[in-house]
């Protein structure tokens, strides 16, 4: 299991490294643009895109002026009669597209991009000041189990979808804008193709792994007052020697645990509604229990509208929890000695669990053998 360290920091640098590059390909695009749109109305005080000339409509289509309220009902979303199932394709014109494309590709990827800079920035600062977080009473050769086989199956489970539905969700948002012309059309086709289909049925992996997590280890994280107590002292991670007590996961792991299993549910629930695509409702009914509390939300939603939003939902918390998780895997393993030993092969080494878990270790000790090895 030693052998993953080197291979969650490779995934950890390719996050930062996709998401860097695709960013700074994106907003080069999106300049170049900008610039052509503004060359091509100069002068002329007309919009290109309207497709008028002079102010008038090309062949008279609708008389020698444009009927206003005609195309701002169109904008708007009016309905006209086809035969088609569904009546979807009545729609001309569904603003709310331009809306999604300019979220996504905006700030949505803008800020995605910052967000796993600016955790690998915060990360390699802290080891260049603090370095690795060392066993204060040096290794003492004695053994206490912390997560059985079943927990370390759980966390596998998750974390190694995880980590493949997140390398796939990266290729989606940003690889189109790069890797064609590192890897060639045809490779980068092939790879976002297969990709797709292992971010497809991976995500019921994930969603197993969180659940089964979940059952094992909420009893464990409930907040208390220790964790107070350990959040006030930075919980001893600014200063050697410090280690507020802790139970068996501390407050900084709480928190840790109810962002995955929050965010975990929450981008299963948008996943779904993109893995079934017009089936399932999901934001009107919740913007309509936030309206009750003071918000002022739309909640008359065709299902495209709900497709377009879950899509940008599920962008929004995939990032967030890719940055959380770019944290974990380092205190997991180069930061902190001993860690990585707790999901490598569930034995801890005594003096390690003390320093760390010192409550837990008291608990679990008051009612096993003294000499430290189960």
């Amino acid at each position: 299991m030693r052998g993953l360290v080197p291979a969650v920091l490779v995934l950890a640098a390719i996050y930062g490294a996709v998401s860097i590059a695709g960013g700074l390909w994106l907003t080069d695009r999106a300049a170049v643009a900008q610039s052509t749109t503004g060359e091509a109305g100069a002068g002329s005080g007309e919009d290109p895109s309207s497709g008028k000339v002079k102010g008038f409509v090309p062949g008279n289509t609708l008389g020698n002026n444009s009927d206003t309220e005609l195309w701002r009902a169109i904008r708007r979303g009016a309905q006209g009669n086809v035969s088609a199932p569904g009546g979807q394709g009545g729609q001309l014109i569904q603003s709310e597209g331009d809306n999604w494309r300019a979220l996504r590709n905006g700030p949505v990827s803008k800020y995605g991009v910052w967000g796993m800079l600016g955790i690998i920035a915060l990360l390699a600062i802290f080891f260049a000041i603090r370095g690795r977080i060392k066993i204060d009473a040096g290794r003492s050769n004695q053994t206490i189990q912390r997560f059985n086989a079943v927990e370390r199956f759980s966390h596998w489970l998750m974390a190694g979808s995880f980590v493949i539905l997140g390398l796939t969700g990266l290729n989606l948002l940003y690889g189109r804008y790069f890797l064609p012309d590192v890897v060639g059309k045809s490779v980068f086709a092939a790879l976002t193709s297969w990709g797709k289909y292992a971010h497809n049925y991976l995500a019921f992996a994930f969603m197993a792994g969180l659940v089964l997590s979940f059952v094992l280890w909420v009893v464990h994280n409930i907040p208390n007052g220790t964790d107070l107590r350990w959040l006030l002292k930075g919980g001893g991670l600014f200063s050697k020697g410090s280690h507020p007590p802790a139970e068996k996961f501390n407050a900084g792991q709480k928190i840790l645990f109810w962002l995955v299993m929050l965010g975990g549910l929450s981008i299963s629930l948008s996943g779904l509604a993109l893995l079934f695509p017009f089936e399932i409702p999901m934001f009107a009914k919740t913007f309509a229990v936030l309206n009750v509390v003071g918000f002022d939300l739309p909640t008359e939603l065709s299902m495209m509208q709900e497709t377009q939003l879950a899509q940008l939902w599920h962008s929004v918390i995939a990032l967030v929890l890719m940055i959380v998780i770019v944290g974990h895997i380092y205190i997991g393993s180069v930061g902190m000695e001993g860690a990585f030993d707790a999901m490598g092969n569930g034995q801890v080494d005594l003096n390690w669990a003390r320093e760390h878990h010192g409550l837990w270790v008291e608990k679990t000790l008051g009612r096993a053998p003294s000499d430290g090895n189960h």
